[in-house]
């Protein structure tokens, strides 16, 4: 595919980013392109088998392990987290969304597991950050770009989180990010695995995705990429090495952000889902549960409430979902999410397209940067 090597040149070249790594496939056929270099002095060629951070294109695993839990029995949709997380079996929420922090009334209702998977706890980022309660999710609990070495282990986490108060009521807003963490906790305590080892047994090892995890073992730093954020002066700055915060399992492993992964591992976790939950014959997930996933579960009023977010998209479990076209490559059903770290996973149930775009360089905005919006209008043909 000639022009999607070209599309991608095009950024290198005008140095929005070091280099890249993207896939497209449509049915059978996979075209995948590796384009610049690992890191700014260009010295290692990218390659199709090099290792992202892949940002918040965590969410929509750790949304498919969650499901795996339902499935087997063990939490329901329906179910209050409160037995498994006790620090949230009572909170409280802010009487109005820009109000002090103790400045507070009981939630209505308890939080469930499907308010986790829909962001609509009460937990996480509203369009203006400068509220109180979203200041401490920042200062207190680390939540923003990933930072895996720097965040309290999950039972300190938690604690901390239970002296925060909501921002809304449990269900009625949608509100980024901070769920999939709480989620991650869950997934670990309801299984008695922590969630490396859950993802791994239950995701990474049947679907072979073995480059994907929360740590780079030092036999493969090699092919890891360095990771970059836009200066002042129109260049890049180094946020963090090879060596850096993914040389070793962090305390707190990050189910909204936390993942290293390949274009081909991420393109298998893809593949089944769109075989609605098999692979080689194994059935991971039940169709049910994949439509659930893939399907937006957001009322109008929430979807235009998370809009600085949420582009003509609304919310399954875990990652967004097309609903209205605003560009060639929305296509209404289209599932997946974007990572700040510059990556982007998507795949469309109704055509089997899979689109995947891994760069090294951190967003500045929640809004799709220019290489990742020519990435997907290449991808659509447009």
């Amino acid at each position: 595919m000639t022009h999607l090597r070209e599309t991608l040149e095009r950024h290198v070249r005008d140095g929005s980013v070091p280099g890249a790594v993207a896939l497209v496939a449509r049915g059978g056929q996979v075209e995948v392109r590796a384009v610049g270099s690992v890191d700014v002095d260009g010295s290692s060629p990218m390659a199709r088998d090099s290792i992202f951070r892949v940002a918040s294109v965590t969410k929509p695993v750790t949304a498919a392990a969650a499901m795996m839990l339902v499935e087997d029995g063990r939490i329901a949709l329906d179910d209050p987290v409160g037995p498994w997380l006790p620090e949230l079996a009572s909170p409280t929420v802010v009487r109005y969304p820009a109000g002090p922090v103790d400045d507070v009334v009981p939630a209505e209702r308890a939080i469930t597991v499907a308010d986790l998977l829909t962001f609509r706890a009460g937990y996480g980022f509203p369009p203006d950050f400068s509220l109180p309660a979203v200041g401490l999710l920042i200062s207190e609990l680390k939540q923003g770009p990933p930072q895996p070495q720097n965040i309290a282990a999950p039972d300190a986490w938690m604690a901390a989180l239970s002296r925060i108060p909501l921002l809304y009521q449990p269900g009625h807003a949608w509100l980024y990010n901070t769920c999939s963490d709480i989620l991650g906790v869950l997934i670990a305590r309801v299984s008695g695995r922590s969630l490396p080892e859950f993802f791994a047994e239950r995701l990474f090892e049947p679907l072979g995705m073995a480059d994907t995890g929360f740590s780079v073992p030092a036999a493969d730093r090699d092919r890891f990429t360095s990771c970059y954020r836009p200066d002042a002066a129109g260049g890049l700055e180094p946020v963090d090495a090879p060596d850096g915060q993914w040389s070793s399992t962090p305390a707190f492993p990050s189910g909204a952000g936390g993942l290293v992964s390949t274009v081909d591992d991420l393109h298998s976790f893809a593949r089944m889902l769109l075989a609605e939950g098999t692979t080689d014959g194994r059935r991971l997930l039940s169709p049910t549960s994949v439509r659930q996933m893939t399907t937006d579960q957001l009322t109008p009023s929430q979807r235009d409430a998370g809009a600085l977010f949420l582009e003509g998209q609304g919310w399954g479990y875990g990652g967004s979902v097309d609903v209205a076209p605003v560009d060639p490559w929305n296509v209404p059903g289209r599932y997946g999410w974007v990572g700040g770290t510059g990556t982007a996973a998507h795949l469309t149930p109704s055509t089997g397209a899979v689109t995947i775009l891994l760069t090294q360089c951190e967003m500045t905005s929640p809004s799709p940067p220019a290489v990742m919006r020519d990435f997907w209008r290449c991808a659509a043909g447009a």
